[in-house]
């Protein structure tokens, strides 16, 4: 059943009045003079803001559509009982999204709750995977395919329930509104509709929305279909009046007969269910029992059974149109019994009974078990992670997907090795975790991905070795002509994490000059060894296990991305039997653990024996499991360093523990459970810089978000001329487990604004 759109109420000037509506709203759900104030000031901001920015090039009727589409989304949360934070989102919501409203202005004004709202909103509204028509192709997989990536990223993204209800009721809106838009426009939103929000609506137990946005879509998508279907129930549409009214009217002398304070009603017929009905079950029109239907609301579920016992004694019920959704709820928590009888005059009637609780729930869904009003989602409920975690279920497709779809890609759940991401236009592309912008560009197309420059990250410019996250949407900068670059094939850089995009890259290298790569090869290899101040290697054996005809092979291997740097310098560590140790390359073959007795601290994280607890900082100590906590893996424990007993193991919340952390501090040391550590050594790292403001800080984020240790750092500034920038030479010493790991570090220092150079240096 299609709602018509309401008017809203106009001043002498034709404007929306902005005081009567919100007297208006607030009177028809009993809404506090406070909340009141906070509407209209939304209200009025939102005006006020679309007036001083009114473009005479841009159409009027699109400022003022901006709020009218906002003040149409508070009625319809309003509906649904959200709190004033979420009305005044979506007051302001439309006009910040075409850009007549900027959302720090709106922090500002109105403070983050509001603002992240319509943030974590925006982020969904760039979804219009549905937009090609049905069969077309985008990045390999089929519109359904699509349509399953983008439920999974909603289910992946959702922390806070008013988001999603937020973007259902501007897509309500926003399809109620296409009906004099062009047939193309009709189709396009009607597509992403009926495949992402009805469904979602759905889910989320929104069954009046649901419906409405099943019919609208339905209309446009099928318009000869709704036609006839329409046309059939205006028909019969008398008859079948004066059949319910009698019908209801026998219905409510029975409940008072049997106490039972109840109401009784004609329930709204819709279109989409009708039809999908007959199509599924191969009826006619005749046949379909939705025509004829009531519902009963009752105080009790005892009540729900009576009635139904007195239905199924004095009408014969057709046994394979009963279902007890009260005993056995649906996943999105609806409860109701429905049931089928042969009614006055031999018609079949279907009947709904349900408690007035469950009719609420049925009406507002997901929102009946929330509390909104009174003060922020997450104060009003202690179990408001919980409700999140269900509601997450709630929205998982997968069991559904599976049901209907035969692909492995519509039968893959959400899994937390994926992340999903939107493309400038909107489709979902999934990824693995780690996935960066490069490879993005490369999932998208390959000539993208050999002309990528840069790239936008939600609008901001971010490095290419960035991770994805869930959400994000990506746009890449590229050149009109452009080639990849070898830095893009080293581990140690990060560029790329997917090996489609790698062999891409690999691909494009193998087909250029050979002499080419012969040169590139050389550059990097000696770059590298620069770096890790590594010398006197036996390419020609390096070769040799490479199965290349010599050094140029070799160099040529390296330039073209068939062999990588890194694979060159670990084979050289195997053939010494050093598995990615540090000291197989050069003169510190071997380096000094912590001494308790000459305090050097050489390892971050060892294990004493068979112990199995690591000890951050220092190793080849005692440990001992204390006796006051018993401690066992699994448990959060703490060390303490005893007095010629090592290292005593304590529970966190021990109360030993807790007293000996408050009473001698620099004796509590980190220690945790866990397989074997890595031992790590001790290397130094030179940097040549120019100073700015934030560099040493620059420099230490990047060491910690590669989790390594720094152990020490000085750093000698000087002033080589007048008027020149200040140089200055840093000296890092870190503790590192692997070359990997070192040329990482250097490779990511070595990126930092205003560092020269970084490289190994000896001691």
């Amino acid at each position: 059943m299609v709602k018509v759109r309401q008017q809203h109420p106009q001043d002498d000037a034709d404007q929306v009045d902005i005081q009567r509506w919100t007297n208006e709203l607030i009177q028809r759900h009993e809404m506090a003079e406070s909340d009141a104030k906070l509407l209209l000031h939304a209200s009025e901001f939102t005006r006020r803001a679309l007036t001083d920015e009114f473009d005479p090039e841009r159409l009027w009727n699109s400022a003022t559509g901006c709020l009218n589409t906002g003040l149409e989304m508070a009625e319809i949360l309003a509906e649904l009982s959200l709190d004033t934070a979420a009305l005044q989102a979506a007051i302001l919501y439309r006009a910040i999204r075409e850009g007549r409203i900027s959302l720090d202005k709106v922090r500002r004004e109105f403070g983050n709750e509001v603002a992240g709202l319509i943030d974590k909103v925006l982020r969904m509204a760039v979804i219009s995977t549905i937009s090609n028509a049905e069969g077309e192709s985008v990045f390999g997989h089929v519109v359904g395919q699509q349509a399953n990536k983008t439920r999974e990223m909603l289910v992946s993204i959702i922390d806070d329930i008013r988001v999603p209800l937020i973007k259902i009721a501007e897509r309500t809106c926003a399809i109620r509104a296409v009906k004099t838009a062009s047939s193309d426009k009709q189709i396009r939103v009607a597509r992403e509709v009926v495949d992402v929000y009805a469904p979602l609506a759905h889910r989320l137990g929104l069954g009046n929305l649901k419906w409405e946005l099943e019919d609208l879509a339905f209309r446009y998508l099928q318009p000869l279909d709704y036609a006839t279907v329409a046309s059939l129930l205006a028909e019969k549409r008398r008859d079948r009046q004066a059949y319910i009214a009698e019908t209801i009217r026998q219905v409510e002398a029975q409940l008072n007969s049997l106490n039972i304070e109840g109401e009784v009603s004609g329930r709204p017929k819709h279109i989409y269910s009708i039809w999908s009905k007959m199509q599924r079950k191969n009826l006619s029109f005749t046949q379909v029992y939705d025509i004829r239907a009531l519902r009963v609301l009752v105080p009790t579920v005892a009540d729900c059974y009576a009635v139904l016992g007195w239905m199924h004694s004095r009408w014969e019920n057709l046994p394979s149109e009963y279902d007890d959704y009260i005993a056995a709820p649906k996943e999105n928590g609806y409860r109701s019994l429905h049931t089928a009888v042969i009614g006055p005059e031999e018609k079949v009637l279907e009947i709904q009974i349900r408690t007035f609780d469950m009719h609420n729930a049925a009406e507002l869904g997901v929102c009946a078990h929330w509390r909104y009003k009174g003060g922020s989602v997450k104060s009003a409920d202690k179990s408001y992670e919980e409700k999140i975690e269900w509601l997450r279920h709630v929205l998982d497709w997968s069991k559904e997907i599976e049901r209907k779809e035969s692909t492995a890609q519509a039968q893959q759940s959400v899994s937390e090795g994926r992340v999903y991401v939107f493309t400038p236009e909107g489709h979902v592309v999934d990824l693995p975790v780690g996935a960066t912008p490069l490879d993005f560009a490369y999932y998208v197309h390959t000539d993208l991905g050999h002309r990528c420059r840069g790239a936008k990250v939600n609008g901001r410019i971010v490095p290419l070795s960035r991770a994805l996250r869930t959400g994000d949407q990506v746009s890449i900068i590229t050149a009109r002509q452009g080639e990849p670059s070898r830095d893009w094939l080293s581990a140690s850089m990060g560029y790329l994490k997917t090996s489609r995009a790698r062999s891409k890259v690999q691909y494009w290298f193998r087909k250029q000059n050979q002499e080419h790569n012969q040169i590139e090869g050389k550059k990097l290899l000696e770059r590298e060894l620069a770096q890790l101040n590594i010398s006197g290697i036996d390419l020609q054996k390096a070769a040799q296990r490479f199965n290349k005809q010599g050094i140029s092979g070799l160099y040529a291997a390296i330039g073209a991305g068939d062999v990588g740097v890194e694979q060159v310098i670990n084979s050289l560590q195997s053939r010494q039997g050093k598995n990615r140790s540090l000291g197989a390359l050069d003169s510190i073959s071997s380096l000094k653990a912590f001494d308790s007795t000459a305090g050097e601290d050489l390892s971050t994280a060892q294990r004493f024996k068979s112990s199995d607890v690591f000890i951050h900082g220092v190793g080849n100590l005692l440990t001992q499991m204390a006796r006051c906590c018993r401690p066992l893996p699994g448990d959060g424990i703490g060390g303490y360093i005893t007095q010629g007993r090592g290292i005593s193991i304590h529970r966190q919340d021990c109360g030993n523990f807790l007293r000996l952390q408050g009473a001698e501090p620099q004796r509590i040391i980190k220690v945790e459970w866990g397989g074997q550590p890595q031992k790590n050594y001790r290397v130094k790292i030179a940097l040549d810089t120019y100073d700015r403001s934030g560099l040493l800080l620059d420099i230490t984020k990047t060491v910690d978000r590669l989790g390594l240790h720094i152990a020490s750092m000085t750093s000698d500034a000087k002033t080589r001329r007048k008027r020149a920038m200040n140089s200055s030479h840093i000296l890092l010493a870190l503790d590192v487990p692997s070359l990997d790991q070192l040329s990482a570090v250097l490779s990511q220092l070595n990126q930092i604004p205003n560092v020269v150079a970084a490289r190994r240096v000896s001691d």
